[in-house]
């Protein structure tokens, strides 16, 4: 009898358990979301604010690529309920069906939008995305070691300039530069032109002092490289760590990038993460953030008013897009990816 009534109790306490325990995990996933985003990409204070005011508590985590991410999506180890991709990983989540659309409803905020930055080409409905930050693809140059003003890609080739310039450890954007400076797309998927772009690129090898990403910052800035390819974001901040550097826009066009909030279909908290979005585009939360990722430009447009001089005034953050050449968002390349992914494997491996 002693036997049934300890089994009976370990049952009953078995029973409570797994509800609690359910309940809980309910109750975590309604006041949780999971975050997933680039690194060193939004002030801290700002995810410290949106937990406080919602008492919605945030898991941050953060990748380095959008293929990083895009391996994450798909093998579907993590459920995350917000990420942040770039235009044409956007377009790609799209149309493989990883990203949900967003109630728009629940995101008031998105009012506040630049006009001219909404109904983007890889995302033309504005069902899937909501912007985040904005920029350019330049070249950031030492005005101390470079005499003449740099206005063309075609610079990036010049011998005078032989170990000195930072080519972009990127195939998208070394292979797209290469095809812009002939007068193509960024976006080609001619193999003709493609082939072309490679010739370039080899062509340059030899005068190319470093092919970098991040750590190219430091070694134009400590003016160890004359010049260099940059994002417009890493321009200013190096600008104002070096006096003499200068950034410009390329008169044959460039590419302007977008990175954006998505939803994952996998996402467990889809109205957290909405209340999130909406709260990372309030203009004063969005200028916190401008702020922290210096350089990087906010579609709020109320957002630059609170901004300091330096950055609301800077051509390179906020510039006049009426002096810009023409520019081009990244789209998709779906199975060229593979014949990109050849080309880039083949200029690197020529010898100088």
């Amino acid at each position: 009898m002693k036997k049934k009534i300890s089994l009976l109790i370990i049952l009953v306490i078995l029973l409570f358990t797994t509800s609690f325990l359910s309940s809980c995990k309910k109750t975590d996933s309604a006041n949780s979301i999971n975050v997933y985003n680039w690194g060193e990409y939004i002030d801290p204070e700002t995810i410290k604010l949106f937990e406080e005011e919602t008492g919605i508590k945030v898991n941050y985590e953060t990748y380095a690529s959008n293929e990083d991410l895009y391996v994450k999506l798909v093998q579907n180890s993590d459920s995350y309920d917000i990420v942040v991709p770039s235009d044409y990983m956007i377009e790609r989540l799209i149309k493989e069906g990883l990203v949900q659309k967003i109630d728009f409803n629940n995101i008031p905020n998105f009012a506040g939008v630049e006009e001219n930055i909404k109904n983007p080409g890889f995302d033309p409905t504005n069902e899937y995305s909501v912007p985040y930050f904005w920029g350019t693809l330049g070249i950031v140059y030492n005005d101390s070691m470079i005499k003449n003003e740099i206005t063309s890609w075609s610079d990036l080739w010049n011998e005078k300039y032989k170990n000195q310039i930072i080519m972009y450890n990127s195939q998208r954007d070394s292979i797209a530069i290469a095809l812009r400076k002939l007068g193509y797309s960024m976006n080609s998927v001619d193999i003709n032109e493609l082939q072309s772009a490679k010739k370039e690129l080899i062509k340059q090898k030899p005068l190319v002092y470093a092919y970098l990403t991040d750590d190219g910052r430091d070694v134009l800035v400590q003016a160890d490289a004359a010049m260099g390819v940059m994002y417009s974001g890493d321009a200013l901040l190096m600008m104002s760590e070096n006096k003499n550097l200068k950034y410009v826009v390329p008169k044959e066009g460039s590419n302007i990038w977008y990175d954006s909030f998505v939803i994952p279909n996998s996402a467990k908290n889809k109205k957290g993460a909405e209340e999130f979005i909406n709260f990372m585009s309030r203009p004063d939360i969005a200028a916190i953030n401008a702020e922290y990722c210096v350089g990087y430009t906010s579609p709020v447009v109320k957002a630059k008013d609170l901004l300091p001089d330096e950055i609301r005034n800077s051509y390179v953050a906020y510039p006049n897009m009426e002096d810009l050449p023409n520019l081009e968002v990244y789209r998709d390349l779906d199975k060229m990816v593979a014949v990109y992914d050849r080309i880039w494997t083949e200029v690197i491996a020529t010898m100088k």
